[in-house]
Parts: C-alpha cells; sequence; structure tokens
C-alpha cells in the first residue's frame, strides 16, 4: 500500500465530519461495552459478557482499522509507483487529458478539486474520512462502512434494552426526549439523558449507514463506482463474482474479519481494456 503524503482533511467540512465520527464510534464504544454490558449482565452471566466484550473490541477493531487504510491509502494516478502507459493511451479507451493536473487521466478516474488530484476508479469523495474513495481504498471504504452498520445496530439493539430497563417509559415525555435528545439534555444533564442521546445516535446511525451499504453494495455487485451510477454503459460489469474480486481482491471471502489481511486485486487500476475484451 503506498501511504498518501497529506492525510489530513483540507475543508471545514471535512474536518467536522471526521471530529464527529472520532468522537461518536469511541462513545458509543464506550456505552455498549463499559456501562450496557454490565448493566445486563454483571457477574451473572460471565459467558455471556465475555463473549459480548469480544465481539464489541472485535467491531472496534475494524473499524478503527479499515477507517485507518481507507485515510491513509493513496489511490490518487499521481501515487508514486504507478507507471502511466503514455503509449498505448487512447481516446477511445477512456483516456483524456486533466488540464489541472495536467497529465493523462486513465480510464474510470475523475479528478477531484477537494483532493487535488485525480482518482483511480473514484467512487466518491468522503467528507467522513477526508478523502476520496478509489480503486486502492475502495474495499477499506466498504468495510469501514460495514462496521460502523453494525457496530451502530448492535449498541441499538443492547441499548435498548438498557434504556428501558433503567427509564421508565412515560408517554410523552419519554417520546420527546428521544426526538428532541440535545435540548432535553439542556434541561437535565443527568446520566441517563447522555445515555439516552448515544442511544438516540445509535438509532440514526444504524439507518444512515444501512442506507449507504445498501447503496455501495449494489454499485459493487453492478461492476460500477459512484461516478458511473448514472449511466447505462455496463463495460465494466463482469458479474457479481468478479466485480466483488474487482473490489475486495482475490482473498474476498477473507477481507471481511480484518483490514490486515492482504488480498490482491485483480487490475491496477489503470488498464481497463482487458475488461472490455473479456465480454466480446
Amino acid at each position: 500500500m503506498i501511504i498518501r503524503k497529506k492525510v489530513w482533511p483540507r475543508t471545514v467540512s471535512d474536518v467536522l465530519s471526521m471530529v464527529f465520527v472520532l468522537i461518536i464510534s469511541p462513545l458509543l464504544y464506550w456505552f455498549g461495552l463499559w456501562i450496557v454490558l454490565p448493566g445486563l449482565y454483571g457477574d451473572e452471566y460471565p459467558v455471556l459478557y465475555a463473549f459480548h466484550f469480544i465481539l464489541g473490541n472485535f467491531i472496534m477493531l475494524n473499524i478503527i482499522g479499515n477507517f485507518t487504510y481507507t485515510v491513509l491509502c493513496d489511490t490518487s494516478t499521481s501515487g508514486s509507483g504507478r507507471v502511466i502507459p503514455v503509449s498505448t493511451a487512447k481516446v477511445a479507451d477512456g483516456w483524456r487529458l486533466c488540464t489541472i493536473c495536467e497529465c493523462l487521466a486513465p480510464p474510470r478516474s475523475w479528478h477531484c478539486s477537494t483532493c487535488d488530484t485525480c482518482i483511480l476508479k473514484r467512487d466518491h469523495h468522503c467528507v467522513f474520512t477526508g478523502c476520496c474513495v478509489g480503486y486502492y481504498n475502495h474495499r477499506y471504504f466498504v468495510m469501514f462502512l460495514c462496521y460502523l452498520c453494525f457496530g451502530a445496530a448492535y449498541a441499538f439493539c443492547y441499548g435498548s434494552l438498557f434504556i428501558w430497563n433503567r427509564i421508565p417509559f412515560e408517554f410523552p415525555m419519554s417520546i420527546l426526549k428521544m426526538l428532541f435528545p440535545v435540548i432535553f439534555f439542556g434541561f437535565d444533564m443527568s446520566m441517563d439523558q447522555f445515555y439516552l442521546m448515544l442511544y438516540d445516535v445509535s438509532a440514526v446511525g444504524t439507518l444512515y449507514t444501512g442506507i449507504l451499504c445498501i447503496y455501495h453494495f449494489n454499485l459493487i455487485l453492478r461492476g460500477v463506482v459512484g461516478n458511473e451510477s448514472n449511466k447505462k454503459d455496463f463495460t465494466y460489469d463482469m458479474g457479481w463474482k468478479d466485480n466483488i474480486r474487482e473490489v475486495f481482491g482475490e482473498r474476498w471471502y477473507l477481507t471481511w474479519l480484518l483490514p490486515y489481511i492482504k488480498s490482491q486485486l485483480p487490475h491496477d487500476g489503470v488498464l481497463w481494456d482487458h475488461l472490455s475484451s473479456k465480454k466480446d
């Protein structure tokens, strides 16, 4: 993996979004493993407590690992070690001149004004990681998103048992506290209200990341990226197995375990003409 030279976010929106994720994720981790689990199981069910404690740490490890790899991985066309074959570049194959970078842009690559470079197989610019998602970090971004969804859903499910056993449900006050947790926290700065805020965050996070997971896996199965989603050209759709392998690599069936597992991508993100010829 080639490391990006400039990893810090460049816009205010990127900074705020990254800070939000870097604060909320540890808070939900703390809430789930150090507040909810002891409250539900305590010393009465040590085996269940140990199982959920290990599972929670496994989820958090994947969130941190995939986030780190997404941010650090250089997936730009200017990444060191990548040779652009000028002699084989043809407009008919999708090559073009990027007037901003003043260099040849390979097929399926687009310029990002925020990152100020062309990105190989650019999917989109993610404000939560402060960088573009492209060919070399696509795997890590998708798994980061999946484990965020899994972690939020996990926190929401067990948080429901914890919250409603701890706080008596009173209509309509309990509904209002859930809908406007920040406002009520200004009047009731108790730990119970703070837990309710985290519970609401886990609920919203589950819904939001769940929708994003469905969207991105739909793109992967179709063999397209975000910039190609509105096009009717499915030149790069090689079937769902090859499409998955294109993102997760040859060992795609193991990449969900840990981001540290090596899985060689089948191509280099530059030459795509052999994909078109395969369909002929």
